[in-house]
């Protein structure tokens, strides 16, 4: 079987803050409902079911997502990503954290 390969764009870095509870079933703007079990994200500009690979450099975890929603509209944050993502990429505790962030292409 021929395995697919992924081809990493370097997009930024910046701050991420997830979103959860309070958001969940809520309609995006893609228009599907917010699942923070999902690996999902919002992002201001880049188009709906862009794959972004997620990096927090201080402890070198990454989880790709998939961008379903816009946002974020808070201070300089350059990604809110679901509940589960930031559970992953272990932002949970603080809220927020430092990430890079790579669009993959196939």
């Amino acid at each position: 079987m021929l395995e697919q390969v992924r081809y990493r764009l370097d997009l930024c870095s910046g701050v991420a803050s997830y979103y959860g509870s309070r958001f969940h079933g809520r309609r995006t703007a893609s228009g599907e409902r917010f699942d923070m079990h999902a690996l999902t994200a919002a992002h201001r500009t880049l188009p709906f079911g862009t794959l972004v690979e997620v990096t927090n450099p201080s402890s070198g975890k990454s989880v790709t997502v998939r961008i379903n929603d816009r946002g974020p509209f808070h201070g300089n944050r350059v990604i809110d990503v679901s509940r589960e993502a930031a559970s992953q990429l272990g932002l949970i505790r603080r809220g927020h954290g430092t990430v890079h962030l790579a669009i993959l292409e196939p």
